[in-house]
């Protein structure tokens, strides 16, 4: 008897321990009995809130899903623009359980990675729709959150998920790689011309300023020298005339001075020979007063 009082009690405890389940903060929780959702009698499913909670046991299935706002971030995909040129575009979205019941038969039991994967689906089907309709400049430009609004009313439509979408954001638009270089090799054709244009009319200024200083230095140097040949002239003159009034002045002296300054130039090498007549002119001031010879 005590053998089968203790099971009792252990079957007992267990029955109560199964009974008791907890919905963590941030949580909320459904329970599933014989594979459908509980619903109280209005026909509502019933939501368990954070705190404790009791179930029947063996019979009732707790299945506790976050009610959080999630953020979906999957991998950049290619989007065909109505231009029909192709970008690559990296969106996130952020979502949350709406229907807790709906979410949990859509996505096999509350399962996140399938539910993410479906909401992929349908973001990325809401969002090829809208840029297909639009040019690349129009979503590059201002008419980016247009594209995202849109995309989010379509989303806000289609409720068979349980799901709701909070936001919907593009964080990256990029160009095909193929495409990129293209572009690359474009731009720096259109630049290298571009520099071969102003390379080219920057020697051709700076012929025109060589050939413009060039005629510049050589009028200066022509004024130079016809400054110079004046100056030299007056100085020329000026000189002659200096003579000239100090040879009217004392004219004996001049030649006097003219002589001595012959002979300097004249004996100057010291083994210069020179063949002249004794009485000649030329040794004039080398003679005696009395007209002998020194």
């Amino acid at each position: 008897m005590k053998k089968i009082a203790i099971g009792v009690i252990a079957v007992a405890a267990m029955v109560c321990f199964s009974s008791v389940f907890i919905i963590d903060e941030g949580q909320k929780g459904i329970v599933v009995q014989f594979g459908k959702v509980k619903r109280v009698d209005s026909g509502e499913p019933r939501l368990y809130e954070p705190g404790l909670h009791f179930k029947v046991p063996l019979i009732d299935q707790v299945r506790k899903m976050d009610a959080r706002i999630q953020t979906l971030e999957g991998q950049a995909d290619r989007f065909v623009t109505s231009e029909k040129k192709d970008l690559i575009i990296d969106s996130y979205v952020k979502w949350k359980i709406e229907d807790f019941s709906k979410y949990y038969l859509a996505t096999g039991g509350g399962n996140k990675i399938q539910a993410e994967d479906l909401l992929k689906r349908k973001i990325n089907n809401g969002l090829r729709s809208e840029i297909g309709n639009r040019t690349i400049k129009d979503i590059v430009s201002g008419e980016r959150s247009t594209v995202m609004e849109d995309a989010l009313m379509k989303m806000a439509r289609s409720s068979e998920l349980g799901i709701k979408v909070v936001d919907v954001r593009i964080k990256q638009i990029n160009l095909p790689v193929e495409v990129s270089n293209s572009i690359y090799q474009r731009m720096r054709a259109e630049r290298t011309a571009v520099a071969r244009e102003h390379r080219s009319q920057g020697r051709e200024q700076a012929e025109i300023l060589r050939a413009d200083i060039d005629r510049k230095v050589t009028v200066m140097i022509a004024d130079a020298e016809s400054n110079a040949r004046q100056l030299r002239g007056e100085g020329d003159a000026e000189a002659a005339k200096i003579y000239a009034d100090s040879y009217k002045k004392d004219p004996e002296f001049f030649s006097f001075v003219r002589s001595m300054e012959a002979y300097r130039k004249s004996f100057a090498g010291g083994n210069d020979l020179m063949v002249l007549k004794p009485d000649s002119e030329f040794f004039r001031y080398l003679k005696s007063p009395h007209g002998d010879k020194q």
